[in-house]
């Protein structure tokens, strides 16, 4: 388990206006999943626009244990993969720090191989609950020795030959319904995921670029079946990586809420399973132009002009929730300055992220003066537009990147001044975000 480094709190404080053109790290999610396949197919894959952070650069450490040629940095990477069931027995238990992705998706990639392989992580990340990757990984025919709760440290052992399963994933996440597909990869047969409420499927987009036989039906209400025919030949591929939509929405909620503002957001991706956010705050009255639209490795980029609006309250419905997940942390302090009652449904995922997102977000809302309400699974806050009397506090972030982000953000319109206790871990997702911030004009110390 990884030693916890020594906290680097800061403090954000009622900026200008924020101006000018910024481009956000690769996308978190396919940066994860291209260093995979690309690790696992055979020849050569590059990567440019690679998002360098934290979490990404411990898939490609667990991918070079796999036996893996992986080289690179500053975004652009190349990746000499061992071919599909060529994967080695690694020396030692894979650190993954504070990666949930990446600890799971390679549990589906490696998990079924005839091997043993250990999975460890940071005090956050073994904290969270493993067990709805490890339940479908047990019916492939995976011995599993785990802390209890399937938490981290665990260990898998691999069986001669996993069986193909037909697995309905039991909540909506994009998490088991890759590390699924992921492990049909190596069962002989078809391998059958069965999706009631669909996920980003950045997946299964690149499954069928590597050359993976994939099939998907979608049916009534939305209902996908996605099968994927194991044993098959990847081929290394060439992957730009667009922006990140999850780092872009701390920007654009800044720009939003600080008057005056107008900033453009270079390269975002616009996956239509990940624009929730952006289509909730259009909803709030945010001015969001999207344009320079365009397709790259069959995802869908934007640009984004964004400028300063008074936003509404409006009701956000549970079915959004798998398309924003990440970033409802953000959205709160958005509706911290719209005008009225903002309400947030269906947030029960929340409780089981780096942190107890859900009451992270409320605590910090608390401590800096905004009026709301948490329950099991949702959130009320009550805006202040201009931001009269908000701020002031400092908030604990639990190590979590993304509540760390979100009051920074607040910070720059309150009142008062909003301090977050650390900043260190902003590195998994998003290195360069303080930088990039006083580069637009946020005061950020």
């Amino acid at each position: 388990m990884t030693d916890r480094p020594p906290l680097q709190p800061a403090t954000a404080r009622r900026s200008p206006a924020m101006t000018g053109h910024a481009r956000v790290p690769g996308d978190k999610s396919i940066s994860h999943r291209a260093l995979l396949l690309g690790g696992l197919a055979a020849g050569e894959t590059r990567i440019t626009g690679l998002l360098d952070g934290d979490d990404v650069l411990r898939t490609a450490a667990a991918m070079r244990a796999f036996g893996a040629q992986v080289d690179g940095a500053g975004g652009e990477w190349t990746v000499r993969g061992v071919g599909n069931g060529g994967l080695l027995e690694p020396e030692a238990p894979l650190d993954f720090g504070n990666s949930g992705t990446g600890v799971r998706l390679a549990m589906g990639l490696a998990g079924v191989y005839d091997m043993v392989t250990a999975f460890a992580g940071d005090a956050s990340l073994s904290r969270r609950p493993m067990g709805r990757v490890l339940d479908p990984l047990r019916l492939m025919g995976v011995q599993v020795e785990a802390t209890p709760g399937d938490r981290l440290p665990l260990t898998l052992r691999g069986p001669k030959t996993a069986a193909p399963i037909t697995y309905r994933v039991p909540v909506a996440s994009a998490q088991v319904k890759s590390a699924v597909l992921l492990a049909g990869l190596n069962a002989p047969g078809v391998t059958t995921v069965i999706e009631p409420v669909p996920t980003r499927d950045h997946t299964e987009k690149m499954l069928r670029g590597f050359g993976a036989n994939v099939e998907i039906e979608t049916g009534a209400g939305g209902l996908r079946h996605i099968r994927i025919k194991g044993q098959g030949r990847l081929t290394g591929q060439a992957i730009a990586v667009p922006g990140d939509p999850s780092s872009a929405a701390f920007v654009v909620v800044a720009a939003l809420i600080v008057p005056g503002s107008d900033v453009v957001v270079e390269n975002v991706l616009v996956n239509p399973t990940r624009t929730g956010l952006f289509d909730t705050l259009h909803e709030m009255g945010a001015s969001i132009e999207m344009f320079n639209r365009r397709n790259s490795g069959g995802e869908d980029i934007a640009d984004l002009r964004v400028r300063a609006s008074e936003l509404k309250s409006i009701t956000v419905p549970p079915e959004r929730a798998p398309s924003m997940i990440d970033e409802y942390p953000v959205l709160a302090v958005a509706a911290a300055f719209a005008e009225g009652e903002t309400l947030m449904q269906g947030l029960d995922e929340l409780r089981v992220k780096e942190s107890d997102r859900l009451a992270s977000v409320a605590a910090g809302l608390k401590a800096n003066a905004v009026d709301c309400e948490e329950g099991k699974d949702w959130l009320l806050v009550r805006g202040s537009p201009e931001g009269r009397g908000l701020g002031g506090g400092t908030v604990e972030t639990s190590s979590d990147h993304r509540v760390a982000m979100s009051f920074l953000v607040m910070g720059l319109t309150a009142e008062n001044p909003v301090t977050v206790d650390d900043t260190g871990m902003i590195a998994a997702s998003f290195p360069q975000f303080v930088d990039l911030m006083r580069g637009l004009g946020a005061e950020i110390e």
